[in-house]
């Protein structure tokens, strides 16, 4: 067995000749790695995958673009529809996904562990939907199959506390499947949703150490994570201290009650914090107030100036009124024009909260007012979307009766207690 000290050279030569690490600076060593991992080292099959395939996607695509999913079942539609990333946010898992089983605003309010359990059942749905597939197919058969195993980007917040905090958590992601995860630069005990209002920075040399603690548990993991820095500098006025010499130009001199710092907000603090974060992450998000391409722009072209190799991310919020600030046509050509930027994962954070209430709310008020007329329009929508690849209007064979038919008769081959035959699935429902 390799000693602590070679196995430490062993890693240090890869970061030093992987591509993978090439723009990448860490605060700690080799050996600091080796020491923290212990003799005995978990495979994390999923997030491994996940990493190499997000980090493949980010370097031949134009952009990599995902929703937010909310349940496991969304994350498989997307999946079956065509995306290639599932966007994970904290923000929905707040509303309706955590350990608590509260409803709650993003203010980091639930436990920790909700969002590394929310990444555990979308992975769960996706190897689910994937045994399915697979099981259907005949045992020759050459045919491409469906990649179902999406890599995931999932929100971390502001960490939950300090960088142990931000350590644990990063490492419980990883145990979960997830790719990528982002950490923003707030203060974790004022935690606020980017598009709320009182929003309180922690120094940016803080946030290098959060980003550090995050990128330290996925080499104690030996896992190629990818690390999102995001910063709420546009619409940050508060600051916890200014003993950073970076965040002083920004500081007005004022105090509040709480005694936190006033501070500018705006692009220029963005830029700033996003140059200091630029080596220790793979992507960096400016979180915005508006869709705004030209400022979109400055932020870009400010960062890449220094940074050229460095990756973007921007978030299409559904906090913004789109219409109320673009026309039809810049609205068609805004994610072409982020991904010319420079910005190459892009993503609409709370896809899943929204597309789960209207289409229930406009179900159940048809319902309400049309009886059964307004399920039956439902069906047949779904009908109407079988051409495409959607399956689900034979739900039964969705969730896995087919499949665990397949492991009854493996086990006994004669028995008469399969439940997909004979069902009335099977009886009124054609196979897609």
């Amino acid at each position: 067995m390799e000693t602590i000290s070679q196995q430490a050279a062993n890693l240090r030569t890869q970061w030093e000749t992987d591509q993978r690490w090439a723009t990448i600076e860490r605060t700690y060593t080799a050996q600091d790695v080796i020491r923290l991992r212990g003799s005995v080292v978990e495979e994390h099959t999923l997030a491994r995958r996940g990493a190499n395939r997000l980090w493949e996607l980010l370097h031949s695509e134009d952009a990599v673009r995902a929703l937010g999913a909310i349940t496991g079942n969304q994350a498989v539609q997307m999946v079956k529809a065509g995306l290639r990333a599932i966007y994970l946010s904290g923000w929905q898992v707040a509303a309706d996904g955590n350990l608590a089983g509260q409803t709650y605003p993003d203010q980091s309010l639930y436990p920790a562990n909700s969002v590394p359990q929310m990444v555990r059942r979308i992975n769960n749905a996706l190897l689910r939907a994937d045994q399915i597939a697979w099981s259907e197919r005949t045992v020759d058969s050459t045919a491409p199959r469906q990649q179902w195993l999406a890599p995931i980007v999932a929100d971390a917040e502001a960490g939950f506390g300090g960088p142990l905090n931000a350590f644990e958590l990063m490492k419980a992601m990883i145990e979960a499947g997830a790719a990528g995860v982002h950490f923003e630069d707030q203060l974790s005990s004022e935690k606020k949703c980017g598009h709320l209002g009182g929003k309180v920075l922690i120094p940016t040399g803080q946030h290098i150490k959060t980003l550090n603690a995050a990128r330290l548990a996925a080499d104690v993991c030996g896992v190629p994570s990818l690390v999102i820095a995001r910063t709420d500098a546009h619409s940050a006025s508060l600051l916890t201290s200014d003993v950073d010499e970076r965040d002083r130009q920004f500081v007005t001199g004022d105090r509040t009650a709480e005694g936190f710092y006033r501070v500018r907000a705006g692009l220029a603090p963005c830029v700033a914090r996003g140059l200091a974060y630029a080596p220790h992450s793979d992507l960096l998000w400016m979180e915005t107030s508006t869709p705004d391409l030209a400022e979109a722009r400055e932020f870009a072209e400010a960062i890449k100036a220094q940074y050229p190799d460095q990756l973007l991310a921007y978030n299409c919020s559904p906090s913004f009124n789109w219409r109320a600030h673009l026309d039809d046509a810049t609205i068609a050509k805004f994610q072409r024009e982020l991904a010319a930027m420079g910005y190459r994962f892009q993503f609409i954070t709370l896809a899943g909260f929204h597309a789960l209430n209207e289409s229930m709310f406009v179900l159940a008020h048809g319902y309400a007012h049309e009886d059964m007329s307004a399920y039956v329009r439902l069906q047949e929508a779904e009908f109407a979307a079988e051409p495409l690849g959607y399956t689900a209007t034979r739900h039964q064979r969705e969730a896995g009766t087919g499949y665990f038919d397949l492991v009854t008769q493996a086990i006994a081959p004669d028995a008469e207690t399969t439940a997909l035959a004979g069902s009335t699935e099977a009886a009124q429902f054609a196979a897609a």
